[in-house]
């Protein structure tokens, strides 16, 4: 019994420390974690600045036709028409991913009411790699040889890389007025950044 005391006299004097121990290695885990996932976010946010907030800017001149991807807002359309109407190409050409369901582009494109002419479609698939494909396939009906391709800022630089890609034509890259979030920022850097990992390891065309 003496021997059995005796040996478990240490270990029951060590438990209070181990306990104060504890918590204070937890916190410091904790603290090293937050920073690092810190540095981690202001490092990615840094980087993406040229690829998304300030990407390269084309200067604007005339080409065959003003091409319109879809997405965030309506501001895009609007701005291509405001192109076409100062002059830059006789023709406006927009995707239209909802198709019937947009209303707004379903009649912009039903009712002809422009010195230039407005055309509508469907992606295949409904990607940004789907539209480049159709720009690709209308231009060597139409034999087009360059493109003002309007986007808004965040895809800007995604949808030139693909375009590029699929696109024998000159592209003109224009970005369209927004007003943008910090919340829609944010989740632009993660969406524009795994589109542009999926086009370097799968080609769009």
């Amino acid at each position: 019994m003496a021997g059995s005391t005796g040996g478990d006299a240490p270990a029951a004097r060590n438990r209070p420390v181990v306990a104060r121990r504890c918590p204070k290695l937890l916190m410091r885990c904790r603290s090293r974690t937050v920073t690092f996932a810190f540095l981690v976010f202001v490092a990615v946010g840094l980087a993406g600045l040229p690829v998304y907030v300030f990407p390269r800017q084309d200067r604007l001149h005339t080409a065959d036709v003003i091409f319109v991807l879809g997405g965030h807002g309506y501001q895009r359309y609007t701005y291509a028409l405001e192109l076409a109407e100062t002059g830059y190409a006789s023709r406006v050409v927009v995707s239209n991913p909802a198709g019937t369901q947009d209303i707004w582009l379903t009649d912009l494109c039903s009712h002809q009411r422009y010195s230039f002419s407005v055309q509508c479609f469907m992606p295949t698939p409904a990607t940004t790699a789907g539209e480049a494909r159709e720009l690709e396939h209308l231009a060597t009906i139409n034999h087009w040889h360059s493109a003002i391709v309007v986007t808004f800022r965040p895809h800007l630089s995604r949808a030139r890389y693909i375009f590029q890609q699929c696109f024998d034509g000159k592209v003109i890259m224009a970005e369209s007025p927004s007003d943008i979030s910090a919340g829609y920022w944010v989740w632009s850097y993660l969406y524009q950044t795994a589109g542009f990992a999926k086009a370097v390891l799968e080609p769009p065309c």
